[in-house]
C-alpha cells in the first residue's frame, strides 16, 4: 500500500463559527482556490461511463414499490396490534422505512438519477423530504453545494463533523430529538417567510418563493395530523390519539438510527479542505439489507467522484475503479472503529485526520502545503 501524505498542514481546533458560509472561512476557501475547484477523478473509458450513467425507471420503481408496500404493511400491523407488545416490531420496522430509508430516496431523487422519468424523481423526492423533515428546496441546493465543495470549510453546508466535535449531540442524533427539532424550526421559520443569510448564499433568489411555499405545505400536513389526533381524543378514542403521530412525524425520531449510523460514516474522521474524494469520503462494504435501505450510498467515494451514476450502478462502478481507491472498510463495525478512534484523537490532537492509503495500482498525488490543495499526478509509466 502507498501511504498518502498529509494534504493539509496541522492547525488548531477551529471554532464552530468558522464553518459559517458567510464568514472568514468562506472567503479564505475562495482565495485558496478550494471553492468550485477541479476535483480528482479516476479515469474511466467514455463508453463505460456512458453506460454506467444510463438512467432507467425499472430498479427505482421496483425498490419504491417495495418501500411503499412495506410502509403500508408495517403501519397496518402497528395499528392492528396497538396496545399490545406485538405492535412494537411493526413500529420499529415502520420507523426505519420512514425515518431512515427516506434519506437515501431524498438523496438519489434529488440528484435526478434514481428514475429516468422526471416526475417520478420529483414525487419521491418530495415525499422523502417531508419524511426526513427537510425543506425540499433548501436541501436540493445545499446538496448541490456539498458536491461542488465537499467538506470545504466555509463552503459546504452539510459538514456533519464540525470541530471540536460534541459527542453528546452525535449520540442524541441516533434518536433524532435534537436534529428533528432543529429541522422543524427551519421549516417553521421558512413558513413564516424568513430565509437566513446562509440559505441565501447557496439558494438562488429565484427559488426563495419556493422555499416558503414548500415549508408551508409541510407545516399544513403537520397541522392536519395534529387535528386528526385531537379529533380522535375528543371523540372518546384517547387510547388511539397518538396513532396519527406514529404514522406521520414520530418515526423521524425513533426510526432515524440507521440513517445516522450510515450517514456519519460518509466523511467522519477524514480530511477537510482537500480536492480528492479519496481523502475525504469513505466506502464501506455493508450487508444487503443496509444497502437496500441506504440505496448503495455506502459506495460513497464512488458517488462523490461520479454523482450522475445511478445508485443501482454504483456496485459496478466500484469494481471498475477500485484499483484507484483506498481499500473499503470491510463492515459497518470496522468503519466505526476506525472513525471513532480518529474522532477521539481529534479531540486530543487538533488538526489530526485519517490519512487514507492507496493501493500500488492507484494514481498518487502531490501535496502543496502552501494552499492546502491535494493535486493528483500520474503514476510513472
Amino acid at each position: 500500500m502507498t501511504s498518502i501524505p498529509s494534504p493539509t498542514p496541522p492547525r488548531s481546533h477551529r471554532p464552530l463559527s468558522d464553518y459559517a458560509l458567510t464568514g472568514d472561512a468562506s472567503r479564505r476557501a475562495v482565495e485558496m482556490g478550494l471553492s468550485a475547484a477541479e476535483w480528482y477523478h479516476t479515469e474511466v473509458p467514455r463508453k463505460v461511463m456512458k453506460e454506467l450513467m444510463t438512467r432507467t425507471d425499472g430498479p427505482a420503481i421496483r425498490d419504491t414499490a417495495i418501500w411503499i408496500v412495506l410502509h403500508i404493511l408495517t403501519a397496518a400491523g402497528g395499528i392492528y396490534f396497538w396496545g399490545t407488545l406485538w405492535c412494537v416490531p411493526f413500529w420499529i420496522a415502520y420507523g426505519v422505512l420512514y425515518g431512515s430509508a427516506c434519506d437515501s430516496r431524498w438523496h438519489e431523487c434529488g440528484h435526478g438519477t434514481a428514475f429516468r422519468t422526471g416526475w417520478m424523481n420529483d414525487a419521491v423526492y418530495h415525499i422523502a423530504s417531508f419524511q426526513v423533515m427537510r425543506n425540499p428546496v433548501n436541501w436540493r441546493w445545499s446538496h448541490a453545494r456539498h458536491h461542488t465543495d465537499t467538506i470545504i470549510v466555509g463552503r459546504d453546508a452539510e459538514i456533519a463533523w464540525m470541530h471540536p466535535v460534541r459527542l453528546s449531540l452525535k449520540a442524541l442524533a441516533y434518536v433524532g430529538i435534537v436534529d428533528a427539532w432543529q429541522s422543524f424550526k427551519v421549516i417553521w421559520r421558512n413558513a413564516r417567510g424568513e430565509i437566513t443569510g446562509e440559505e441565501k448564499d447557496y439558494i438562488p433568489e429565484t427559488e426563495w418563493p419556493k422555499v416558503i411555499y414548500w415549508a408551508r405545505v409541510h407545516m399544513t400536513i403537520y397541522g392536519l395530523t395534529a387535528l386528526v389526533a385531537l379529533g380522535m381524543l375528543l371523540g372518546g378514542m384517547g387510547w388511539k390519539s397518538i396513532i396519527p403521530f406514529m404514522v406521520i412525524g414520530l418515526p423521524r425520531l425513533f426510526g432515524c438510527w440507521h440513517m445516522v449510523m450510515t450517514g456519519l460514516l460518509q466523511h467522519g474522521g477524514l480530511a477537510e479542505d482537500v480536492l480528492d474524494h479519496r481523502l475525504n469520503s469513505r466506502t464501506v462494504y455493508m450487508n444487503p439489507i443496509s444497502r437496500w435501505i441506504y440505496w448503495n450510498m455506502n459506495y460513497h467515494v464512488e458517488h462523490h467522484m461520479f454523482p450522475m451514476v445511478p445508485y443501482h450502478a454504483l456496485p459496478r462502478l466500484h469494481e471498475i475503479i477500485k484499483h484507484d481507491l483506498p481499500t473499503p472498510n470491510p463492515s459497518i463495525w470496522a468503519a466505526y472503529r476506525e472513525m471513532f478512534g480518529a474522532v477521539m484523537r481529534q479531540r486530543r490532537e487538533p488538526g489530526y485526520y485519517l490519512q487514507r492509503e492507496l493501493p500500488p495500482t492507484a494514481r498518487p498525488y502531490k501535496v502543496e502545503l502552501h494552499d492546502a490543495r491535494a493535486v493528483p499526478e500520474r503514476a510513472p509509466a
